[in-house]
């Protein structure tokens, strides 16, 4: 059952139990006006036979004293017995309901109407003049007969209604009692019946609401919580959803577990792949190294031979210029010594030149991943403004504009951070389209707001990433095909070779430097278009760092 339907029953049942005491309310209510009503009707019932006696007794004293002095106008002809028969006729009808109180009724107007009838011989006697006769018919009596009649049936008349209003006054009362007791029951009934309705209702949700919270708290330590609640109402249905959010808990339990231990499984991994990556590198870098050095040695040893035999070369064109050969055999000897033989050292010496040039790249690579830095707080700014200083030449002979904005300082190696921006500045001066009027731009991005740096390589300690600030510098240049893209920061992988030299490797050291400070660095380019170079720096010191 719903709570609302509870609630509509709450109000339902104590109605009809107070319908019912407001029809006993009512009843009794009606019984008192009743009685009040016949209570009343008796008083006046009492007052008008009260007053009915008064009007017939001044009648019999003026006729009376119209005998004793012989006058008929002493006598009331006709107003005194309207008057009485007016009285007569609201008594009649004020007892109605009574058939004796209207016998008696009848009876006292039958007296009345003898008396009249005689007081009309009475006063037409006296008109006569027969008035010994008048003083015979009324000698020895106080009052006429009639009247006497008269007076007793109104005594029995009042008698009877005196009872009956002591009656009616005490049935009044009891009314009244009844009713007052039964609207204090009604009262307290109602109450009660409120009160009962409400405790039970209360109760019942009470008691559910108590499980209900104590299913929570459970579930809030991740306890079980016991057996469903009865019913279907709203406090069924939310500990329904209780028992659903809990078996849900316990299943993301169960699949948080197993994924901590995957996850665990594969932080070990990755710590153990971390460590394989940072020792191979560490051990790539002591072979390069080594291995450099242990090229020079042979490429010193072939520039020497090579520039001796090429001093050996220019002695035998010496001594062959000064010999006096035949003119066949000089022009033979000639052709190999300018021919063949020169054009070896050449091929040699260039071959020589370029891998010197691998190996003092390989060294710098080798130089970027073990060189100490000194951490400290860098102005980017300045920075950039003396690596553009230097630069100069370049930008006058190539006619390019360098707009440089707002550069935050940031936290790094301030010779790293030169060779990053110096490295990039010189890849946009030498890609610049010959076509149209270069352009570079140097600037930051916008903080974005939970920025942070990733982790580093190289044999640098692990610590906390910091807040990154990201660098960009922005050519319209040549720009770089899709393709490309991906290798763009690899060792010796150079586009448009025939636009500018190099050895390649100026954006591979600007992705390991920027590594080394916690960064990284990424491009985005339009082939024909330009290309833009980012690289992240961490704005704080790095904890652990010095």
């Amino acid at each position: 059952m719903k709570l609302f339907t509870k609630g509509l029953l709450l109000i339902a049942v104590p109605s009809i139990v107070e319908l019912a005491l407001l029809g006993v309310l009512f009843e009794t209510q009606g019984q008192a006006a009743q009685a009040a009503l016949w209570a009343s009707r008796s008083k006046q019932v009492l007052y008008q036979a009260s007053t009915i006696m008064d009007p017939l007794l001044r009648q019999a004293s003026r006729l009376r004293a119209a005998i004793i002095v012989d006058d008929a106008s002493f006598i009331d002809k006709h107003a005194v017995w309207i008057d009485i028969n007016d009285r007569l006729s609201q008594l009649q009808s004020l007892v109605a309901d009574n058939p004796l109180q209207l016998d008696r009724v009848r009876r006292m107007r039958e007296a009345v109407d003898l008396y009249r009838a005689q007081t009309s011989q009475v006063y037409e006697a006296l008109s006569g003049g027969g008035h010994p006769i008048v003083l015979a018919a009324f000698e020895g009596t106080p009052l006429p007969p009639q009247i006497q009649v008269f007076r007793q049936q109104l005594d029995a008349f009042v008698a009877e209604e005196s009872r009956l209003d002591g009656e009616r006054s005490a049935a009044l009362a009891a009314t009244r009692e009844e009713q007052r007791d039964a609207l204090i029951a009604a009262l307290a009934g109602s109450m009660l019946i409120w009160a009962l309705a409400a405790l039970a209702l209360a109760g019942n949700i009470g008691r559910r609401l108590a499980a209900l919270t104590a299913k929570a708290e459970r579930l809030g330590r991740s306890q079980p919580l016991g057996t469903p609640l009865s019913g279907d109402d709203e406090i069924a249905q939310l500990d329904a959803v209780l028992h659903q959010t809990s078996k849900r808990l316990r299943d993301a339990e169960h699949e948080q577990a197993a994924l901590k231990e995957k996850l665990e499984a594969r932080a070990e991994e990755l710590t153990r792949v971390n460590g394989d990556l940072r020792q191979q590198t560490q051990d790539n870098e002591m072979f390069i190294y080594s291995v450099s050095h242990d090229l020079r040695s042979p490429l010193v040893n072939l520039q020497g031979f090579s520039r001796e035999l090429q001093v050996s070369c220019d002695e035998l064109r010496s001594t062959l210029d000064a010999a006096q050969l035949p003119p066949h055999d000089r022009d033979r000897l000639a052709r190999v010594l300018d021919g063949d033989l020169s054009e070896s050292l050449y091929f040699l010496r260039t071959a020589v030149a370029r891998s010197a040039s691998i190996i003092d790249a390989l060294l710098r690579i080798s130089r970027a991943g073990r060189l100490e830095y000194q951490w400290q707080r860098v102005n980017v700014a300045r920075v950039v403004e003396q690596v553009v200083q230097r630069a100069q030449p370049a930008i006058a002979e190539r006619g390019a504009v360098i707009g440089v904005g707002e550069l935050p300082l940031a936290w790094g190696d301030p010779g790293a951070i030169e060779q990053i921006f110096g490295h990039l500045i010189g890849n946009a001066l030498n890609y610049l389209d010959p076509a149209r009027p270069g352009r570079i731009e140097i600037g930051a991005l916008a903080a974005p707001e939970g920025a942070s740096g990733e982790g580093r390589e190289g044999g640098e300690p692990a610590l906390d990433a910091p807040p990154l600030r990201t660098y960009f510098v922005r050519d319209n240049g040549l720009g770089i095909p899709e393709a490309c893209m991906p290798k763009m920061f690899n060792a010796f992988q150079r586009l448009h070779g025939d636009v500018a030299k190099g050895d390649g490797i100026g954006l591979a050291l600007v992705r390991r430097m920027t590594e080394r400070h916690g960064g990284r660095a990424w491009v985005e380019s339009i082939e024909g278009a330009g290309a833009t170079f980012f690289v992240s720096l961490p704005e704080q010191p790095l904890r652990g760092a010095s």
